[in-house]
């Protein structure tokens, strides 16, 4: 059989076409990266800095405090993420129009070095998460070392 026959042209072009779709499939992001982008684009979130603490102000209408988490990653990444759920369906009862989201809300924030990570509080109040990091106290200014001059 002749290498320049239709069948083997065939085989090449196929052998081809899945080392460019193997490769297109090893660049793409995967799912888990997807829907969390997703979920970060769709969490809106103020921050302030007060003179001793940050304040991260996160709306997450509609979850209930047991399905949010608010964690340090990576010592200084603050996650929080939360999953508004659909409620149960009832009998004879069914939607007309569905425009509330629902699924996973997160947001990341990298911590300033003065945050102090063994010092963070939350609370949920009217669809508002507030995540409060204090900060460490300043370090002190090293004092300078007075080296005695004695006399020979």
């Amino acid at each position: 059989m002749d290498l320049d026959s239709p069948l083997f042209n065939t085989l090449h072009h196929i052998m081809d076409l899945t080392d460019d779709t193997t490769e297109k499939n090893l660049n793409a992001p995967t799912r888990t990266y997807v829907r969390d982008a997703k979920a970060m684009a769709a969490t809106p979130a103020d921050v302030k800095e007060h003179p001793n603490s940050y304040v991260f102000m996160v709306d997450m209408p509609g979850v209930k405090s047991g399905d949010i988490k608010v964690q340090v990653e990576d010592e200084n990444v603050l996650l929080i993420s939360g999953e508004r759920k659909r409620e149960e369906e009832k009998e004879g009862v069914k939607y007309l129009k569905m425009e509330r989201r629902i699924g996973k809300l997160m947001r990341k924030f990298v911590l300033p070095e003065n945050a102090n990570i063994e010092a963070i509080s939350a609370i949920s109040q009217d669809g508002v998460l507030t995540v409060t990091v204090n900060k460490l106290p300043p370090p002190e200014p090293k004092k300078p070392k007075t080296i005695q001059v004695k006399v020979a």
